[in-house]
């Protein structure tokens, strides 16, 4: 039972995921958000505890069915796969906090009203839940078609996967890279991204907001307004971003209904989290060195683990510490560019 998938267990939980899903995001747009307006702490708040707690209730789900007849053995599995779920849970949160740093760029950048937010990251949220299930899928089926033979490494008999070890290695680089990289996305014309160039492709933009609305009518032509444009680069970032999140969870399980599941949790609870934080990311100026401590943890575990493996509770704790650790110092130790600038909002 060990190397079943929910999928095999019960099938019905994907109508269960999939109708959860669609209901809040129905309640969300239809009901709680359906006319533009901006959103309060508050009420990011509230929705912040919602998306935590369903997803905490659906790793809940995935301990009962793993634990099956409630035995030792049984309940050693269960904690196993609940474990992948949580890591991979608070990987893809944690990462994808990097994304609030550019979306507030983006906004900047481009001007929109604080009204316009939430829409904007509404349609971003539903390309992700597609771009996310090619990606987590695709990669799945990728990696079981591309393990070596087994063969005698260092004096012990493995099976490497080579998907796996390039993206271990692309990790390690790439948290490297990011240590360094610092606040390069400050002087990014935005306008000029691949999302923007493409709705450009296929309409002329309008050079002002008309309210909430994607498309415009002016002198008798059918224009996109800015808005859409922003929607585009957004979509955009979260493919970029995925680079880096997707290949890091599948260090964590080989299970892509975990995968998925976890994955698009964090993703829709990541709106709240930004009108929850945005006012206060300058307060989080050392966390992109811990995401970049993360992000090179999980691309070593790959490379390592056909030798050794790293247990799904120890990845959650270390994952779990290195994020804990990097808030705390940059509350501790802020920078002076923070300080100074919360001596002149006084």
């Amino acid at each position: 039972m060990e190397h079943q998938s929910i999928l095999e267990l019960h099938p019905g939980l994907v109508w269960g995921f999939a109708i959860t899903v669609v209901i809040m995001l129905l309640l969300d747009l239809g009901v709680f958000n359906k006319k533009s307006h901006e959103v309060s702490s508050k009420e990011a708040t509230i929705w912040s505890i919602v998306w935590i707690s369903l997803s905490m209730i659906f790793s809940g789900v995935v301990y009962w069915v793993f634990n099956t007849d409630g035995t030792a053995g049984s309940h050693a599995i269960a904690v196993e796969k609940f474990t992948q779920y949580q890591a991979a849970y608070w990987i893809e949160k944690a990462l994808s906090v990097d994304n609030l740093f550019v979306f507030i760029l983006v906004f900047g950048f481009f001007k929109v009203p604080k009204y316009l937010h939430h829409k904007v990251l509404f349609w971003g949220i539903i390309g992700a839940l597609v771009f996310r299930a090619i990606f987590i899928f695709a990669g799945v089926g990728l990696i079981n078609l591309t393990y070596l033979p087994e063969m005698n490494v260092f004096g012990k008999a493995v099976q490497i996967n080579v998907v796996m070890a390039l993206f271990g290695l692309f990790l390690v680089y790439a948290g490297i890279k990011s240590w360094g990289d610092g606040g390069d996305d400050d002087d990014e014309d935005y306008s000029n991204t691949a999302g923007a160039r493409l709705i450009k492709s296929f309409w002329k933009v309008s050079d002002n907001y008309d309210g909430d609305k994607f498309f415009t009518i002016q002198n008798g032509i059918k224009m996109a307004t800015p808005l859409l444009v922003v929607v585009g680069v957004i979509e955009f970032t979260d493919v970029l971003f995925a680079v880096d999140s997707i290949p890091a969870i599948f260090a964590i399980s080989n299970d892509p209904f975990i995968l998925y599941t976890s994955n698009i949790f964090a993703i829709l609870g990541l709106r709240s989290l930004y009108f929850l934080l945005a006012n206060f990311i300058h307060m989080f100026s050392k966390l992109p060195y811990g995401l970049a401590i993360i992000l090179s943890f999980i691309g070593v575990k790959m490379l390592i683990a056909p030798w050794i493996h790293i247990p799904s509770p120890v990845s959650l704790g270390i994952v779990g510490g290195v994020l804990v650790l990097s808030v705390l110092i940059s509350i501790m130790f802020p920078e002076k560019e923070d300080e100074e600038k919360e001596k002149s909002e006084k």
